[in-house]
C-alpha cells in the first residue's frame, strides 16, 4: 500500500470505524447461530446432515480468504471492505431460504466465503490502524466482535422465543447490519496500492512465518471451540450440574473472553505480545487443570473462566503479528485466518470423538496440553511488537510505517 500521511484525528476515527465493522461482523455470526435449529427444520435435514452442512462455512472461508488481498489491491482498502462487508451481511439471508441439504450447503459455502474475505479485510485494516497509532488495538477490536456476537445472539434468542420466522428475522437483521456496516466503512483508512506495486496472486501458500503464527492461533481457537461447545456438556455429564448452571458456564466463558479482549490492549502495550501470550498460556493451562481435576461445578466454572482469560487475546495478537511478518500482510493474515478457522471447525468433533473413546476429562486434558503450546511458542509473535511509531500530539500526522 502507498505510504499516505494521515492526520491523527483521521486515524483515531478510523479506529472506531473498524471497531464498528468488527461488531457488525460478530452480530451476523450471533444472529445466524441462534437460528440453526429453525434452519435445520426448514431444510428438513437430520443431525448428521446438519453437521455436514455446517462444515461448508469453513470450507468456503478457506477457499475465498486468499482473494481478499487481490480485491483490496484492485479497489482500494476502503471500497473493498465496504463491498465485502455488504456481501457478508446480506449472505445472512441465504441459509434460512434453503429448502434442502444441497441448497443449504451452497448457502453456507457462500456465507462462509463472504465471512472469510471480510474477516481478512477488516483485520488487515485493523493492523494498519494499530501501526499508525503506535499502540495495541487488535485485542479491543476482537472484543468488539465478541460484543457484536452477543448482541446478535440476544436478538436471535428473542426472535426464537417469539417464534419468528428466521427468513423474516434474518432479512431484517441483514438490512440493518448492512446499513451500519457500509456507513462505518466511510471512515476507515482509504489505503491505495502504490503505482509500482504488483497485485497479489489469486491463490498462494502463506509465508512460513504466517504458518508458525497460525499454529499458535490453532492452539487458542481449539481451546475456544472446545470450551464453547462442550463446557455445558462437561458440567452436566461429568459433574451432574443442572441445565441452567451448565448453560451459565458457557455464557460466563463467552463474557470472560469479551471482557478480557476489550481490556487486553493495555496489557499488550505494557508487556508486549510475547510476554502477554506466555502469561495467557499459563492462565489457560491452570484453567485446564482445574477443569480436569474438578469434582464440583464451581471449580470447573472457575477453570473455564481462567481458560477464557487465557486465550482471549491470543488470536488478535496472531493477526497483528501476521500483518507485520512480511511484505504481503493480507496473504499472511489470510493464512493465519485459514488455520484458525480450521481449528474451530475440527475442535468440537475431535473433542467428541476422543470423549466417546475415553472420557470428556481426557478430552480436556488434550485442550490443556494444547494450551501449553501458547507458552512454548509465544516467541513467534515477536513481530507484533515491531516498529510501532509513538504519536501523542492531537494534530500530528502519522505516516505509513515501513514493512
Amino acid at each position: 500500500m502507498s505510504a499516505v500521511v494521515y492526520d491523527l484525528r483521521e486515524v483515531r476515527r478510523a479506529r472506531y470505524a473498524v471497531a464498528a465493522v468488527f461488531a457488525v461482523h460478530g452480530a451476523v455470526t450471533g444472529s445466524f447461530a441462534t437460528r440453526v435449529p429453525w434452519i435445520q427444520d426448514h431444510a428438513g435435514v437430520s443431525a448428521g446432515q446438519l453437521g455436514l452442512a455446517l462444515a461448508f462455512p469453513a470450507l468456503g472461508a478457506s477457499v475465498a480468504m486468499p482473494l481478499a488481498g487481490r480485491i483490496s489491491h484492485r479497489f482500494g482498502a476502503r471500497n473493498a471492505l465496504r463491498g465485502l462487508t455488504a456481501l457478508w451481511t446480506l449472505s445472512l439471508t441465504l441459509p434460512a431460504l434453503a429448502p434442502n441439504l444441497l441448497t443449504l450447503c451452497l448457502a453456507l459455502f457462500t456465507y462462509g466465503a463472504t465471512a472469510g474475505m471480510a474477516d481478512v479485510a477488516m483485520n488487515a485494516l485493523g493492523v494498519e490502524v494499530e501501526n499508525r497509532l503506535g499502540k495495541s488495538i487488535m485485542s479491543g477490536l476482537h472484543g468488539m466482535w465478541s460484543a457484536g456476537a452477543l448482541i446478535g445472539s440476544a436478538g436471535g434468542t428473542l426472535a426464537a422465543h417469539l417464534g419468528a420466522d428466521a427468513r423474516l428475522h434474518h432479512a431484517l437483521a441483514a438490512a440493518v447490519l448492512t446499513v451500519l456496516g457500509v456507513a462505518a466503512c466511510a471512515w476507515v483508512l482509504d489505503l491505495q496500492p502504490a503505482e509500482d506495486e504488483e497485485p497479489p496472486p489469486r491463490f498462494a501458500l502463506p509465508p512460513r512465518s504466517a504458518l508458525l503464527v497460525g499454529a499458535v492461533g490453532f492452539c487458542a481457537v481449539f481451546a475456544e471451540g472446545a470450551s464453547l461447545d462442550w463446557s455445558a456438556v462437561y458440567l452436566r455429564d461429568q459433574l451432574q450440574a443442572s441445565a441452567a448452571l451448565a448453560a451459565a458456564c458457557t455464557t460466563g466463558f463467552t463474557l470472560t473472553m469479551a471482557i478480557a479482549r476489550i481490556a487486553g490492549d493495555k496489557v499488550v502495550d505494557r508487556y508486549g505480545s510475547v510476554r502477554t501470550v506466555r502469561a495467557s498460556g499459563v492462565l489457560a493451562v491452570l484453567g485446564g487443570l482445574l477443569i480436569v481435576v474438578s469434582d464440583h461445578p464451581a471449580v470447573a466454572m472457575s477453570g473455564f473462566a481462567l481458560m477464557g482469560l487465557g486465550i482471549a487475546v491470543v488470536v488478535p495478537l496472531c493477526f497483528a503479528a501476521a500483518g507485520r511478518s512480511g511484505s504481503n500482510p493480507s496473504l499472511a493474515i489470510a493464512g493465519v485466518a485459514t488455520i484458525t478457522y480450521t481449528s474451530g471447525l475440527i475442535a468440537p468433533g475431535a473433542i467428541g470423538t476422543l470423549a466417546q473413546a475415553t472420557s470428556l476429562m481426557v478430552s480436556f486434558g488434550l485442550v490443556t496440553v494444547l494450551s501449553g503450546g501458547l507458552v512454548a511458542f509465544a516467541s513467534v509473535l515477536r513481530a507484533g511488537d515491531r516498529d510501532r511509531p509513538k504519536v501523542s500530539a492531537p494534530d500530528a500526522t502519522v505516516p505509513a510505517p515501513r514493512p
